[in-house]
Order: structure tokens, then C-alpha cells, then sequence
């Protein structure tokens, strides 16, 4: 889902601490969820946009940029990697064009970033994952260095402008692509998913501390039914989590298989899903702190774009939909009121203009 268009009014929030700030969670539906417009003044040209590459990141250098081609066509050799979302909507809503400098949150099979460099924009683009950051350099090395890519998980992307020197207002637009990709998922090693029998992952950052099988042999009884019930909306958690319990006292969880298989044990087949898809989406979402991450992007976007600039959000599943739906209408509202009060008063954190009054889906 596309969530509506936003447009930053000019107020000035606090500056971005020294760190990425605090994570934050939530969800949206299908689609392009949120799209905002910054007003403060560009500052920032892309080479500025480079921050030093960490350890484990990399630039991706590439030779004169491509003509590229026009509007509505499926990006080349995305769906050998994953295929990017509403690719057509995203491209309208945000406008890529040349002198625009854009960031990618989520770089993955390159789909959308390529599409912002056919049209002209220069991008900064993150990934976790170090297989998209290749797979992307081989897909986009015709760009050259109209694009800059880093290994980074998209809720650091402050804490990386703000190491190389950068001040605020400078994007013309943001995406960011929430959850995981169809490449992770066809991954058998990675752990996401139960069509395939693999040792219990999830991490989209390989080097991640957290796996899987830390999450489900690790947490009490009480955790894990609390983020089978509030991550994964199972109605049976109470019921899943003791049965995983009972089961790893004898022996340890070490494979996808094995989990859905005690999941499947407890929780009806009832349609077309399989019944550990709910436990799966909780226990994924946990290990990447899915939610925490998506509060800490939210809660900085809007100091990094320009006046007009435009921020985008594609979320797959209600928890992130709530999320960005109940910020950017908290953010957009010129006026709040409150039973006390005798009257409305100025919102002082009326940072945006909705776009689109609707996600777009």
C-alpha cells in the first residue's frame, strides 16, 4: 500500500543525537504507505552524501550513467531477485528526476533504485543484506556514481549522515520497503521460511546477534506467546508457546522444519496458509526488531528532507499500516484538540501535508 503523500510544512524538530535514536515499530498494509514533502532548503549534493564506508559496507562505483528508458516498464532482471512493489506508483508519487537526490532504505534486488537512476535522481541506498548490495552492483554498474550503497540497516541512515559531517534538509525524497524480500524468502539457508527445511535464521543482517533459534530456545513461555499474539495476531499463542516449551526441554529447536511441525501440531489447518505462518511473522519480526526500526525512521525522516521532499513507505501487514497511518496523521494535523482545552491550539509537530488521503494499494 502506498500511505498518503506528505508534505513537510518547515518546522524545525530537534537535531538527530549522536546515535540512530530510539527503535520504533509498526506496520501498513500492501503498498506505498506514506509519502512526505520536507520544506527545509537543500543543502547537500550527493558526493557529500557519502559517509565513510564502515566496516562491512561498501561503495558501489559504477561507470557513466545509462539513458535509461521511460515510465512504466518492469525493471530488467528484478524478478531474478526480488520484485519490486508497485513499482509504477512509487515512481509517480516520488518523481525521480535529474538533480534530485533520493534515498533508498531498502536497496534489495535494485528495482526501485534503478528506477530512480533511469529517470535521472541520484541515490544513497542501504541494505542489511550484503547479497542485495551485490546482486545491486552488478544489476545498476552502468550508473556509476550517481549511485552510493552501504551496509546499513535503514534506521542508521542518521547516525551515518551525521559521522561524515552532514546537516539535515537535503533529500528530495525517501522510500522505505518494509519486511522481507521474495530473494530471502527463496533462500533455504536464510531460515525465513518453512517450504524449506534450514537451520532456524531470520537475520537479514547475516551478522546480526540475534537468530531464530535464540528467540525460540531462549525467551520464557510468557515472551513468546506475548510476540506470537502481538507480532503475529495467533490466537492459539498461549497454546503454541507452551508446546515449544515442552518440547525444548528434551530437545532444542535447530531447523524451520521443526518449528512449523509443533506449530502445526497445535494450530488448526484452516485455509490456504500454513498454520506457522503467524509464528513465523512474529518470530522474524522480532529477531530484526521489524517494529523498533520502523519507529526510529519515523521519528527522523522528516528532519533529512528538504522543503517539498517526499517520504514513501511500502508495508505488507496491519501492524506496520497502523503505524505509519496514525504518525503521519498525528504529523499532518495543523490543528489539535484535546477535552480540556477550550479551544484547538497549533500543533507544534505539524511537519507534513498529506498527499494522498488514502494508502494507495
Amino acid at each position: 500500500m502506498i500511505f498518503p503523500l506528505l508534505s513537510y510544512l518547515g518546522k524545525r524538530s530537534p537535531r538527530v543525537s549522536g546515535s540512530a535514536g530510539a527503535l520504533v515499530s509498526g506496520r501498513i498494509s500492501r503498498g506505498v504507505q506514506a509519502v512526505a514533502q520536507l520544506s527545509a532548503r537543500p543543502v547537500l549534493a550527493l558526493p557529500e552524501f557519502c559517509p565513510p564506508v564502515p566496516s562491512g559496507a561498501g561503495r558501489l562505483r559504477f561507470s557513466p550513467p545509462g539513458s535509461g528508458s521511460g515510465e512504466g516498464e518492469t525493471p530488467p532482471d528484478a524478478e531474478e531477485y526480488h520484485i519490486p512493489v508497485m513499482f509504477d506508483e512509487i515512481m509517480e508519487t516520488l518523481a525521480p528526476a535529474p538533480g534530485k537526490v533520493f534515498l533508498d532504505g531498502t536497496l534489495g534486488g535494485g528495482g526501485h533504485t534503478g528506477g530512480f537512476l533511469d529517470r535521472g535522481a541520484e541515490v544513497i541506498a542501504l541494505d542489511q543484506d550484503p547479497d542485495a548490495l551485490e546482486h545491486a552492483g552488478e544489476r545498476l554498474a552502468e550508473h556509476g556514481d550517481r549511485l552510493v550503497a552501504l551496509h546499513a540497516n535503514f534506521a542508521d541512515f542518521p547516525q551515518l549522515f551525521l559521522e561524515a559531517g552532514l546537516r539535515g534538509g537535503g533529500l528530495d525524497a525517501m522510500l522505505f520497503d518494509l519486511g522481507v524480500s521474495s530473494h530471502q524468502l527463496d533462500c533455504a539457508e536464510r531460515g525465513f521460511s518453512f517450504r524449506m527445511d534450514a537451520a532456524l535464521d531470520m537475520r537479514m543482517n547475516p551478522d546480526g546477534p540475534v537468530t531464530a533459534a535464540d528467540v525460540i530456545n531462549g525467551f520464557s513461555e510468557q515472551e513468546l506467546a506475548r510476540i506470537f499474539f502481538e507480532l503475529g495476531d495467533e490466537k492459539k499463542s498461549r497454546a503454541v508457546a507452551r508446546a515449544i516449551c515442552r518440547r525444548r526441554e528434551t530437545k532444542p529447536f535447530l531447523t524451520t522444519g521443526d518449528l512449523a511441525d509443533v506449530v502445526a501440531s497445535v494450530v488448526p489447518k484452516k485455509n490456504a496458509s500454513h498454520p506457522a505462518t503467524r509464528v513465523f511473522q512474529a518470530v522474524r519480526m522480532t529477531v530484526n526488531n521489524e517494529l523498533g526500526v520502523l519507529e526510529s525512521v519515523l521519528a527522523s525522516a522528516h528532519q533529512w528532507l528538504k522543503p517539498g521532499g517526499r517520504v514513501a513507505f511500502l508495508t505488507f501487514h496491519s501492524l506496520e499500516d497502523r503505524l505509519v497511518k496514525n504518525w503521519f496523521r498525528a504529523h499532518s494535523e495543523p490543528m489539535i484538540d484535546r477535552p480540556e482545552w477550550p479551544a484547538p491550539r497549533p500543533n507544534p509537530e505539524c511537519w507534513y501535508r498529506l498527499v494522498t488521503r488514502k494508502g494507495l494499494t
